[in-house]
């Protein structure tokens, strides 16, 4: 069978230094047990892991799922098996119980660069002719463990709008299990001032099935950059792509860049591409949003879940950003090496929080790289990356992050159900429970054009804010519940 493979890398990576570089590579099939499985056996690094089991009580990993074709037909998702893996030295695989798609991660406390060589997982490809030829892809997203426990959202004295309260305006709700939410302007019960912005209707319950943050979850350590968006996009099928095409009327409406995005993809034509493979992508519709997690094994973000991969189980703080505190970079920031794998800042402050804001951007010509702090910081604390309490990074500034709202009953329909792998013949997510129309979706955590009011970890001036359309200012990034 070997011999009949035509192996094709694609890892959905950030190419940058500093950051995790992730990289799958040497891919190949092994121990062909005919007619029902083989080992899919690669290598897999990426730089600055870590494990820890004290503070944040975490660690990073990859995500790894698999797609395949035969005889150049259309991209399949692979069925993966949690029997007979092998994991590299070091290392710990976790198969999810639907075989979507496995994490790996470190078996015990340490950081640095991991590189974890002849990895095996098993994939059931059921009917397929051993004779036939097989195009596998093997895909990595790297991910943040979130840990299960209590954790409070909104209150303080900050006067961030329609933020969340217990009782009085300036008391936290304490999130406490993933059991329904009474919505209710009374003692013990979960509110929202609604009179500016759009917080949502004040209504409930927030039924148990949608996800509180208060059970186990991963969240995408950055935001989807343009290099997944078109590894994704060139898996698809003819029809699939028309879907989804961020350069079309209701993206951007262009194949030239625009506030840095560079996806092109010429109508009949095979492939899209983008010269900014590491800027965060920015002109994509809910709908579309909703298509890459599906297809990646993933799920939309909760609100309440935002807020959680913010600030941990610290209490909340008046007017915090991500990083834990009110303080904020307030000069103008020197871009170099703008497009590359290491655009760097040259002058970010010290000893406080750095973000890409409308203060800090200079020109607004859009988006920066994905973990462009995390390279640039002086000193690699969580100020000044600008990272979560648990370690992820840009969910204060850059481009919103697009979540599921409390605020309207399409987005408290949401389940904590992960994607299948599986799109629509049409192109779109399959999964009923999540919002499958433009409704039910909110923006949290602000963009590069933004005061830093509208950044603040408990703003929800947008939370239900039901926008349909795309712009240049919203990206999005993935979760999925844990096993």
């Amino acid at each position: 069978m070997k011999s009949k493979i035509t192996l094709l890398l694609s890892c959905i990576a950030f190419w940058f230094s500093n950051a995790n570089n992730i990289n799958v590579s040497n891919i190949s099939l092994e121990n062909l047990n005919d007619p029902n499985w083989v080992q899919v056996e690669f290598d897999l690094s990426w730089e600055n892991s870590w494990r820890l089991s004290a503070g944040p009580s975490n660690w990073d990993a990859a995500w790894v799922f698999i797609k395949y074709r035969v005889n150049s037909g259309d991209w399949i998702h692979a069925q993966l098996n949690s029997s007979d893996f092998v994991a590299a030295t070091g290392s710990i695989i976790d198969v999810s119980s639907d075989g979507t798609g496995a994490f790996v991660y470190r078996d015990g406390d340490g950081s640095g660069d991991l590189n974890l060589q002849n990895m095996r997982l098993r994939w059931d490809y059921g009917a397929i002719d051993t004779n036939d030829i097989i195009d596998i892809q093997v895909f990595a997203i790297e991910m943040v463990y979130v840990p299960e426990g209590e954790f409070g959202v909104g209150g303080t004295t900050g006067d961030e709008i329609g933020k969340f309260y217990s009782s009085l305006p300036n008391i936290p709700y304490n999130v406490s299990s993933e059991n329904a939410i009474t919505v209710s302007n009374s003692v013990g019960n979960l509110y929202y001032d609604n009179a500016m912005g759009s917080p949502g209707d004040q209504l409930g319950p927030i039924p148990t099935e949608f996800p509180k943050g208060f059970n186990a979850f991963y969240c995408m350590k950055y935001e989807v950059s343009q290099s997944q968006w078109v590894s994704f996009f060139n898996t698809l099928t003819e029809t699939q792509k028309t879907e989804n095409d961020v350069t079309g009327i209701i993206g951007k409406n262009s194949d030239d860049e625009f506030s840095r995005n560079a996806v092109s993809w010429i109508d009949g034509t095979a492939n899209a591409t983008t010269t900014n493979p590491d800027i965060p992508l920015n002109y994509v519709t809910n709908l579309r949003v909703a298509a890459y997690l599906d297809w990646s094994g993933l799920r939309p973000m909760t609100e309440l879940e935002y807020e959680k991969s913010c600030r941990g189980p610290i209490a909340p703080k008046a007017g915090e950003f991500a990083w834990g505190n009110a303080n904020v970079s307030i000069n103008e920031y020197n871009y170099i090496n703008e497009s590359q794998p290491n655009e760097l800042v040259t002058n970010p402050e010290t000893g406080t929080g750095n973000m890409v804001y409308v203060t800090t951007n200079g020109t607004l010509s859009g988006p920066k790289r994905c973990g462009i702090f995390a390279a640039s910081a002086i000193n690699k604390t969580r100020e000044e990356t600008g990272g979560s309490y648990y370690g992820i990074m840009e969910l204060s500034g850059n481009l919103y992050e697009r979540c599921i709202s409390v605020g309207n009953p399409e987005g408290r329909n949401l389940s904590n159900i992960n994607g299948d792998g599986i799109l629509s013949n049409a192109g779109l997510a399959n999964v009923s429970t999540w919002p499958l129309s433009n409704e039910g979706w909110g923006f949290k955590g602000g963009s590069y054009i933004n005061q830093a009011d509208f950044i603040r970890v408990s703003d929800r001036n947008d939370a239900a804010n039901g926008f349909s359309g795309s712009n240049s200012r919203i990206g999005f990034r993935g979760v999925r519940s844990a096993n």
